[in-house]
């Protein structure tokens, strides 16, 4: 097969890498849709970036998820990143294409050992130890919600702040340096939004944007060394004492490695929450006729869970590469090849979705690709679901009506982010 014949014409491919796409979504699908049908797995050549393949079939994101020996996620960048960037990084790093080395990063034999040291605290057995305290969190936010008058930014009001209040308990951070984690973490995922990143105003190039990701870094580091050393010094029952005594191999992890685990948990472990818990209110308000499903069926709460994380599907994409050839859908793969897999498209697969752009919380969505699949299946799905399932179970007994009190607004970012701003007006027992 010839290279022309694997190639994604240009301007589908430039879709589906801009930032502005994602905040703007009708351009973004429409790529997607096109490549489903006409280019499910091709390899693109866009200005800057190093040739990679895009994956946009659910089959094939499964089929590359599950194989963790030939398909790395460390040995190449894990997320998109320009062929300037990723010769910067590695200048800094000494070699390595990553600024952080967390269990995204991470392979065999590397990945199960540090995996192993948090698993336990987000199995399901344990995190059900929570759900009191996470529903005393959720009926405060309801509590405050209704309090506003019928009217708020839904994202700035509500969905920012009650994964984040749970994440930082169990981590064991007090309420204080809450505003500081948000911060942080906006300006981390944020990096390629003018609103969300450091300085606030658009980044003219990738130096920009790695010197801003580099700054929040080192807030965080500083941060996280801080805790701990007061874990070390005075453990507590706690998922910062867990990281911070850890042992790899018999040794203590390493401060490079402590620091990026705090740092996946404090970060991932709310913000994805967060957009999908805001997604769920934007598909009620275009969707009225689902919250009278909601209230009329309550049992119909796990349903709006897994549709909204289907729906906005806050990680949009990671990298893999191919440690040795391999046949995908007819193609060859070469050992070496970068390959993007594009969750939200594989999230919208007319093969596996019926009516795939539609926000339905009768679909039955489990099958969404949101937390990823195989050995990287998110650490904390479980605890994401049990915090928006409880939110739900406190919020819609009191909510009577919810839509738009103004134009809501999405990330501009083609990694991780969701509804950044959501005016709505609602009406509340």
């Amino acid at each position: 097969m010839s290279s022309l014949d694997v190639s994604i014409p240009d301007h589908i491919a430039r879709a589906v890498v801009d930032p502005k796409a994602y905040a703007d979504d009708t351009a973004l699908y429409d790529a997607l849709r096109w490549l489903r049908t006409n280019q499910p797995l091709g390899m693109t050549h866009i200005e800057g970036f190093a040739p990679f393949w895009l994956v946009t079939k659910h089959a094939d994101i499964l089929e590359i998820s599950r194989q963790n020996d030939l398909f790395h996620s460390g040995d190449l960048p894990t997320t998109l990143t320009t062929v300037d960037a990723d010769a910067k990084v590695r200048e800094m790093t000494g070699g390595s294409p990553h600024l952080v080395r967390s269990l995204v990063q991470m392979d065999a034999p590397d990945h199960p050992k540090f995996r192993v040291l948090t698993q336990a605290w987000f199995l399901p057995q344990n995190i059900r130890k929570l759900e009191d305290r996470i529903r005393t969190i959720a009926r405060k936010h309801v509590d405050h919600m209704a309090s506003l008058g019928g009217e708020c930014d839904f994202v700035a009001d509500v969905a920012l702040h009650y994964p984040l209040r749970v994440i930082m308990e169990i981590l064991g951070l007090p309420p204080e340096d809450e505003p500081r984690m948000l911060r942080l973490t906006q300006e981390l995922f944020g990096s390629q939004d003018p609103e969300l990143n450091r300085g606030g105003e658009a980044l003219e190039d990738s130096d920009a944007t790695l010197a801003a990701i580099q700054a929040v870094l080192a807030d965080f580091f500083m941060y996280f060394h801080q805790v701990t050393t007061a874990r070390r010094a005075d453990p507590q029952d706690d998922v910062a004492t867990v990281i911070a005594n850890g042992k790899i191999d018999g040794e203590p992890i390493g401060d490079f490695e402590a620091m990026s685990y705090y740092v996946i948990v404090a970060t991932a472990g709310h913000d994805t929450t967060s957009s999908s818990t805001a997604g769920a209110i934007w598909g009620l308000c275009e969707n009225p006729g689902e919250l009278a499903k909601l209230k009329a069926d309550p049992s119909l709460i796990p349903g709006l869970v897994d549709e909204a994380i289907r729906w906005v599907t806050p990680v949009k994409h990671f990298m893999r590469s191919a440690t040795q050839d391999y046949e995908l859908r007819g193609r060859k793969i070469a050992k070496g090849d970068w390959m993007m897999l594009s969750y939200p498209s594989g999230n919208r697969d007319e093969e596996v979705f019926d009516q795939p752009d539609a926000f339905r919380v009768d679909r039955g969505a489990s099958k969404h690709l949101a937390f990823g699949y195989g050995a990287h299946l998110c650490l904390g799905q479980h605890l994401a679901k049990m915090e928006m399932r409880i939110l739900f179970e406190e919020m819609l007994p009191r909510l009577k009506s919810v839509s738009f009190n103004g134009a809501p607004e999405r990330a501009e970012t083609n990694f991780v982010g969701g509804p950044k701003k959501l005016p709505i007006k609602f009406e509340m027992v």
